[in-house]
């Protein structure tokens, strides 16, 4: 069966359709970026693109980067704050006719490789860090999703929130090496260890692709692993969410 998967982060919102029983992409993925207002109605607008894209007519999957309950935003997180309260299912239904299945972006990626790829039968707390605009967070005990665990909001010191000074993106504003963002990483990494100890760690998002390059300065005890579905996992995660 094939589905339209559509991720939707801080820089691009991406989609592609997704044969679920094998987890692989059968298209080409589309990509436009993420509109600068950052607001519902111009982001709806691309979503609506996308589906053009692919004259896609079915159920659609869709990873999103805020906190999630019933398909409503709770938080807006590094999106316009006039997200805040809307059934995000039901905007983007409304702009294309078709039934969407709206999860936070990083419970996607995770869940994509919990499916599909490295964390497939991995047992106790596997924590899914997704590295890009801000971090995001997917936790899942023994294979089964515990949604909306947000480790990225994290406070700390003058930032507001950890992923502010320690997500792929600061690295990419403040023009840091691999060492200096790589240490602030393990930092993050290391509040998590400390509060969920978690058995194992798979990353996800853009920055997870240049592992080599940062991994020796990961010094925490847990296992911490790239996801090889990379980039494509938003993608695929969201395609299989939606049929379930």
């Amino acid at each position: 069966m094939e589905v339209l998967g559509i991720d939707v982060g801080g820089s691009g919102i991406k989609g592609g359709i997704v044969n679920i029983e094998s987890g692989e992409l059968v298209t080409e993925r589309f990509r436009i970026p993420t509109p600068p207002s950052r607001t519902p109605e111009d982001m709806a607008d691309v979503i609506a693109q996308i589906v053009a894209h692919f004259d896609y007519k079915g159920k659609v999957g869709c990873g999103f980067p805020t906190v999630i309950k019933k398909g409503v935003c709770k938080s807006p997180g590094n999106l316009d704050p006039s997200w805040l309260g809307v059934n995000i299912e039901s905007l983007f239904e409304q702009k294309t006719g078709l039934d969407f299945t709206v999860v936070n972006d990083a419970d996607i990626a995770g869940y994509a490789c919990m499916t599909y790829g490295i964390g497939k039968g991995a047992e106790g707390l596997v924590i899914m860090i997704t590295i890009g605009t801000g971090l995001g967070s997917g936790a899942f005990l023994d294979g089964r999703l515990i949604p909306n665990f947000e480790l990225g909001q994290i406070p700390y010191k003058k930032y507001k929130k950890i992923e502010t000074w320690a997500a792929g993106s600061a690295k990419d504003r403040e023009g840091l090496s691999y060492k200096k963002w790589g240490k602030r990483f393990n930092k993050f990494l290391k509040y998590v260890e400390l509060i969920v100890a978690p058995d194992l760690i798979l990353l996800g998002g853009g920055a997870s692709k240049d592992f080599d390059e940062f991994k020796k300065y990961i010094k925490i005890e847990t296992p911490v692993i790239p996801a090889e579905l990379q980039n494509h996992a938003g993608i695929i995660g969201a395609a299989a969410a939606a049929m379930h």
